[in-house]
């Protein structure tokens, strides 16, 4: 049976990660290819169900460590349900947020312990490492500017509420694990117009997709 490839996108609040995961998956459908597309927290039913528990902030007043357990129970599910059943039937999965959200949002900015957040990540994901991780990077300021404007009158959720200096570590945090794991992850300027940004995108599936490809070929 074939293996699919198995992309996700991180980064900051308001940096434009739905609306680019839609048009990519638009175009690799017209070139042919069966995509998947997904999102954290969320994705299979369980875990939707979660996600209206963190995002509300319902966990919040019990703690990081609370909300991190959330989350890898919502992905391990995720994960054995959605992900790895559309990967084994050759499928490109295209994912809004996955583990680098938890090392950033619960392991940084939620001051967890490392050890802890790395036991967690290995038990939840269960081999199902992203193929390619796109960051899409826009400054702190510039990226909450445009979430409140898609919010409209809409209430800011858990994340999105908290302070600049909070969204500037995340940032830093996701650039961190970019310099740490080059391989997997590429930045994308997202500051940019939309078809700029999509471009880029696009032209990195592409060639994951041929590596994938290659390296298929020569197992």
């Amino acid at each position: 049976m074939p293996e699919g490839l198995f992309v996700t996108f991180e980064g900051g609040e308001g940096a434009g990660k739905s609306t680019q995961i839609a048009r990519l998956a638009e175009k690799l459908r017209q070139d042919g290819y069966q995509v998947v597309v997904t999102r954290e927290p969320g994705g299979s039913p369980g875990a939707e169900a979660v996600r209206h528990v963190l995002l509300s902030g319902a966990a919040e007043p019990f703690g990081s460590s609370m909300e991190a357990i959330l989350f890898a129970a919502a992905r391990s599910d995720h994960v054995e349900n959605v992900i790895k059943p559309a990967l084994q039937t050759g499928a490109i999965v295209l994912c809004d947020r996955f583990m680098d959200s938890s090392r950033v949002y619960q392991g940084i900015t939620g001051a967890l312990d490392k050890d802890f957040m790395a036991r967690l990540e290995r038990v939840t994901v269960n081999g199902t490492i992203p193929d390619l991780t796109i960051i899409l990077d826009v400054p702190p300021e510039e990226g909450l500017r445009r979430a409140n404007a898609r919010r409209g009158d809409a209430t800011a959720d858990r994340f999105e509420k908290e302070k600049i200096e909070t969204h500037k570590l995340r940032r830093m945090g996701f650039l961190d694990i970019a310099e740490r794991e080059p391989q997997r992850c590429r930045v994308v300027d997202a500051t940019g117009d939309s078809d700029t940004v999509f471009q880029e995108i696009l032209a990195l599936t592409n060639r994951a997709l041929e590596n994938k490809t290659l390296g298929e070929k020569h197992v």
